[in-house]
């Protein structure tokens, strides 16, 4: 009876060719615009980040990355966003930690300080990446000029196409853009079939991860050891490490509203974002300069020696790591959660390896971020992904797959790693 009345049930018509073609062009200018300003703003970011850290203190005679000049490098980064913050109009747009990675289209006029802010934060060492920001910035840039010059197309597309186009950018691959897509379609009345509603989105997409390819040839294998054939114990280890880097990242989400609480009784951004900055740079001093900035260099650097740390360094990285991204995501910087939560479960991966040598260094690695990323992100096929590809070996996918479900069974129903308005945490 079940199946006969879900074979009765009305099924929305696909789209014609003729309905889809006109997305193509926009499409493709969103991903190429999108690719290009995420890749501007890296660009601008790492030159400040090289003067920062390398020319200021070799002309000054002081240590890189001394305890001193971490100290001083950080709490100005503090100083400077939360002078942008403060005195740039837009306030470089609302409270990061009510945002989550979809974004809702801001005004035009919050977009040049939410910029300045995130390449000062980046540039500066905080432990947070731009993806938040940057899909930000182009959802309102494609949905404010989207509106102008092509008034009948619906303004939810223009930010449908930013937003893939930005994570394609951002990933190298559209299939990134894709798995987000299919998330937030999930539990959605849809018109017509599931590839008709992606198909401007994946061309965007495409787009921005092709030119992100051809200008930056980006990478995320980090070239550990090739992983062979599963065994049992491979099994073991993989449901293992998972599950408690998930408990590890939740006690960093359980954590968040009181930190960020702690930090909004200040009163005002700039004391905020300073006494942040101080403290995270106390955190570089404690967990050394590889626990600095976003994470993903930083993380290449980790995996080319998985042998050269005992197992109590790499977990005490990991910890220092997810408490500067807590420190950060909560006192006001502007940035996203993704690349230093990568540093945190690679390194506890790493950690799990020196423990225990059978636990395979890439197993380790692409384990313990899985489930850090599904407790700081609940973005299932992201998380999957991006563990998947750190390690570049197809074996170790039924492995993954096996050891997201209980990892996602620590995670799933409880609070997220975003607040709402209020300072409650959103479940």
């Amino acid at each position: 009876m079940a199946s006969d009345t879900a074979q009765q049930a009305p099924t929305a018509p696909a789209a014609p060719a003729r309905a889809l073609l006109p997305l193509i062009l926009p499409a493709l200018l969103v991903g190429v615009g999108s690719s290009l300003l995420f890749l501007g703003v890296s660009e601008a970011a790492e030159a400040l980040q090289h003067v920062l850290w390398r020319n200021l203190p070799d002309a000054l005679g002081v240590g890189r990355y001394s305890v001193l000049w971490m100290l001083v490098v950080l709490t100005a980064t503090g100083v400077a966003v939360g002078l942008v913050v403060w005195k740039v109009p837009g306030h470089a747009g609302p409270d990061p930690a009510t945002l989550g990675l979809a974004a809702a289209p801001m005004p035009p006029v919050v977009l040049p300080g939410l910029l300045l802010a995130t390449a000062l934060m980046l540039a500066g060492g905080p432990s947070l990446g731009p993806e938040n920001p940057i899909i930000a910035v182009n959802v309102g840039l494609a949905f404010w000029l989207g509106g102008r010059l092509a008034p009948r197309m619906p303004g939810g597309l223009w930010a449908a196409l930013a937003e893939a186009a930005t994570i394609g950018a951002l990933f190298g691959t559209p299939v990134a853009a894709a798995l987000v897509i299919s998330e937030a379609l999930a539990g959605r009345q849809l018109r017509g079939l599931l590839w008709d509603n992606v198909f401007g989105p994946l061309v965007a997409a495409g787009a921005g991860a092709l030119t992100t390819t051809l200008v930056a040839h980006p990478t995320f294998d980090l070239q550990l050891p090739a992983f062979g054939r599963p065994g049992w114990g491979d099994l073991l280890s993989a449901l293992v490490v998972a599950s408690l880097a998930a408990v590890l990242g939740m006690c960093a989400v359980y954590a968040f509203p009181y930190v960020h609480g702690a930090f909004r009784r200040l009163g005002h951004p700039m004391p905020a974002l300073a006494l942040g900055g101080l403290v995270l740079g106390l955190l570089g001093a404690l967990g050394g300069h590889l626990t600095l900035f976003k994470g993903l260099d930083e993380v290449a650097e980790l995996a080319r020696d998985p042998e050269g740390r005992s197992a109590g360094a790499f977990v005490g990285m990991a910890v220092v790591k997810l408490a500067a991204l807590l420190v950060a995501a909560s006192c006001g910087f502007r940035g996203g959660r993704i690349f230093p939560a990568v540093f945190v479960g690679a390194a506890f991966g790493l950690g799990a390896h020196a423990l225990v040598p059978a636990v395979h260094p890439a197993l380790g690695v692409a384990t313990g971020v899985l489930g850090m990323l599904l407790a700081v992100t609940r973005q299932g096929w992201v998380s999957l992904f991006t563990a998947a590809v750190l390690v570049s070996s197809p074996e170790i996918l039924a492995l993954l797959c096996l050891a997201s479900l209980p990892a996602w069974l620590l995670v799933t129903g409880r609070p997220q790693m975003q607040l709402r308005a209020d300072g409650t945490p959103v479940r």
